[in-house]
């Protein structure tokens, strides 16, 4: 028979208090990972039709080189930006929050923050960016909902972080500032970090674009205004590369990181104890 082993003393047990909150973070946040993407993202780029991409609906590859002149997009909400309102959070690209997690959370976009976040109470409504089609929900984490519309122009938009299941079809057809979701909160309380997190893809949802230069928007008031983890990581070896909204890489879903920096500012957790 065998012999049952001994239970380990609580001193043993014991986690240390970073790997114990790291633990929960994973759990809670897993879904903005979104895991399929990697799946997704291959069987884009096997698709010898480049007419229809992973989920069989009409694509344009890949999307302008150079983003247009003219921002297509409006932003995702109707009323004004305001502490009571709505605003910028998190920008996207090469952002310090995205560098502390980058073999974390933001593995699958190449360590970079691959969305724009916008903070907002629970509940305030979000609108479509442009004409689309409704082509995924609640398939691309994002938690606790999520919504994907493909636009005719060769981009496609993912709104995250949604209080409930969009009350849509997929195939349905939406207008530019059609009301179609309501912004929540990924850890489902609408205290802790309620916000919408924003994606602009390729109709083959195997890239992410800067949605600065895509969202017809005052940018430079919109930045000066709150924000959560704002600050970019900086490369000391090029320190002035990607550290202002638009000047952000095409982020390639599933690619290499990015920002795994020798040399860096604000230095990685841990050393600045130790200096």
């Amino acid at each position: 028979m065998t012999a049952i082993p001994k239970l380990r003393n609580m001193s043993e047990m014991k986690l240390d208090w970073k790997r114990a909150v790291a633990m929960i973070l994973l759990i809670v946040l897993a879904f903005d990972l979104m895991p399929n993407d990697t799946a997704s993202v291959m069987q884009a780029q096997e698709n010898d039709d480049r007419h229809t991409n992973h989920v069989g609906f009409p694509a344009v590859y890949p999307p302008p080189e150079e983003p247009p002149e003219t921002p297509p997009f409006i932003l995702p909400f109707k009323g004004p930006a305001g502490p009571s309102t709505w605003f910028l959070g998190q920008p996207y690209g090469n952002t310090v929050g995205a560098f502390i997690l980058r073999d974390m959370f933001y593995t699958a976009g190449q360590g970079l923050h691959f969305g724009i976040d916008f903070a907002a109470p629970c509940g305030t409504e979000v609108v479509a960016i442009g004409d689309g089609v409704v082509v995924e929900i609640d398939t691309h984490g994002s938690a606790p909902h999520s919504l994907i519309i493909d636009h005719a122009n060769g981009y496609t938009s993912l709104y995250g972080h949604l209080l409930e299941r969009p009350d849509l079809e997929i195939g349905q057809v939406v207008r530019q500032g059609e009301a179609i979701a309501f912004s929540g909160d990924i850890f489902e309380t609408c205290r802790s970090a309620p916000h919408l997190h924003l994606e602009i893809r390729s109709n083959f949802h195997d890239r992410t674009y800067n949605p600065v230069p895509l969202l017809d928007a005052d940018w430079e008031n919109l930045n000066l205004i709150g924000g959560f983890g704002r600050g970019y990581q900086r490369d000391l070896d090029s320190p002035r590369q990607w550290q202002t909204l638009g000047d952000q890489p095409i982020i390639f879903l599933g690619g290499p990181l990015l920002n795994n920096y020798e040399r860096t500012w604000p230095p990685p957790q841990g050393e600045w104890r130790e200096r």
